[in-house]
């Protein structure tokens, strides 16, 4: 071989070695995993071989047949107290609160139940995509349609958008109260910005999920309006998929690059929870809101989210939580309706951090450090009315959900409202359906409605007018 074609050949070789070593191993791909699959690798994890089944709420002769007695109710009776630190301590001030307790049940709650958020969580830009005119109603509005654009630079192959649409009076004064709701998103814009049904009246809206009047009555957001708020829809799904399969997506997937969850991860509540605290940041920009009167709401699965986004984020002025049952507000160590055995399948565990699933086998509920009456304590001093239709009766929303199990734990929050100078519920009888308990800050009731928060609307917003106040009137909120 002649001398310049081996000399050229040694320093094509150095060139190479030299690019190897300077060269960065490339970002692994995405995974794409069934729920399934997704919950096989999680048990794997935890060295977990088998899970205790859930609740079987379909059949009543089943052998993991739901239980609705109340005398089997209670298996693990002692709850965690939310005033006791981890060496034995009573907390007596506020100042023991704030410092050494609440910061213990948060870290239990992030570690076992909910996860924790990444420290390095991609930042969000917000854009305003279209500005419409219109009216509910006889209200004159402008809505804003916002997309929340996350950073994917560490993981160009996933996009997270997060919607969200704003809603105000047009004529207001200054800035308005605004009630954020997890919702399933806006009408869709048709050219020009324009509403594709402009001419929609949406104080007559039909109740049902998210929303609604109950009882054919004005809409939830005309009710709002009528107090002169503003509101807005959020869309969970524009943030985190609600399946166990999206979990290598979304924000969570984003954080991780694409590969699976590490067991004290955070799940799709809490990632929700994130996103609405992403929402409250923009509002915070926007001169048409007043941030600082900011209620959080949302329905069933979506009330979960709204109490975590209220017990997480100190800015949420009120909450309204309805319907969340396990995962919510409810004990979980009742043995009522849904169980902690439903939340760790693989049907729902994605919603949880992986190490949640340990508590549906090998460990009880009972093991579990926390409990929901800690996670309603987390909102205080903060108004929380915590909503559910009723268990039985015509178009009743069934017992699957427990609503005394949420009454139970919303009275067992209570010392630390007490502690941090604000009124608990004020007894522990449990109400009769339509009988409200609003006259404290923590405030509770059933409606005959199902499962809807419509006919609690009027209740709640009657509760929410003693903190949330317009300071500036607008023009108009007549109907």
């Amino acid at each position: 071989m002649p001398r310049a074609i081996v000399f050229t050949v040694v320093l094509t070789l150095i060139a190479g070695r030299a690019v190897a070593q300077d060269a960065k191993p490339a970002d692994p791909v995405p995974m794409q995993l069934t729920a399934q699959q997704d919950h096989k690798l999680m048990m794997e994890a935890l060295k977990i071989t088998a899970l205790r089944p859930g609740a079987n709420g379909m059949n009543a002769n089943a052998p993991n047949a739901a239980n609705y007695e109340e005398s089997k109710a209670n298996p693990f009776p002692n709850l965690p107290d939310p005033l006791t630190l981890k060496n034995g301590e009573k907390v007596t001030t506020p100042a023991q609160w704030w410092k050494e307790r609440r910061p213990e049940i948060v870290e239990d709650f992030n570690r076992e139940v909910y996860g924790r958020v990444p420290i390095d969580v991609p930042k969000v830009t917000w854009e305003v995509t279209a500005t419409i005119e219109e009216k509910v109603g006889d209200v004159a509005v402008v809505t804003r349609r916002l997309v929340g654009h996350v950073d994917n630079a560490k993981c160009p192959q996933i996009k997270v958008e997060i919607q969200l649409a704003l809603t105000t009076p047009a004529g207001a004064k200054g800035p308005v109260p605004v009630i954020m709701e997890f919702g399933f998103g806006p009408r869709p814009v048709g050219p020009a910005g324009k509403a594709a049904t402009p001419k929609g009246d949406a104080s007559k809206a039909k109740a049902g999920p998210p929303g609604g009047s109950g009882g054919g009555g004005p809409s939830w957001q005309r009710q709002v309006l009528d107090k002169g708020w503003g509101y807005a829809i959020l869309v969970p799904s524009s943030i985190q998929a609600d399946n166990g399969g999206g979990l290598t997506k979304g924000i969570i997937g984003l954080c991780n690059k694409g590969q699976a969850r590490k067991p004290d991860d955070w799940g799709a509540l809490r990632a929700w929870a994130w996103g609405a605290s992403r929402a409250l940041d923009y509002f915070e920009t926007d001169g048409a809101v007043d941030a600082k009167q900011v209620c959080i709401e949302g329905l069933s699965r979506y009330g979960k989210a709204a109490l975590v986004a209220m017990a997480y984020d100190p800015r949420f002025a009120v909450g309204f939580i309805g319907s969340s049952g396990e995962g919510g507000a409810k004990l979980h160590r009742r043995n009522f309706g849904e169980l902690v055995e439903n939340l760790t399948s693989s049907g729902e565990y994605h919603w949880m951090a992986g190490n949640f699933l340990r508590y549906g086998g090998p460990l009880t509920p009972g093991d579990l450090p926390v409990d929901a009456h800690e996670l309603i304590a987390l909102c205080a001093p903060r108004p929380t009315f915590i909503s559910y239709g009723a268990s039985s009766g015509p178009g009743a929303e069934g017992q699957w959900l427990d609503q005394r199990g949420s009454f139970m734990a919303t009275v067992a929050a209570g010392p630390v409202f007490t502690l941090l100078g604000k009124r608990d519920l004020g007894t522990s009888t449990f109400p009769e359906v339509e009988t409200g308990i609003t006259d404290g800050d923590l405030a509770f009731r059933q409606h005959k409605g199902g499962h809807t928060n419509g006919p609690n609307w009027p209740t709640f917003l009657t509760f929410a007018d003693r903190y949330i106040k317009v300071k500036n009137a607008p023009a108009t909120t007549g109907r």
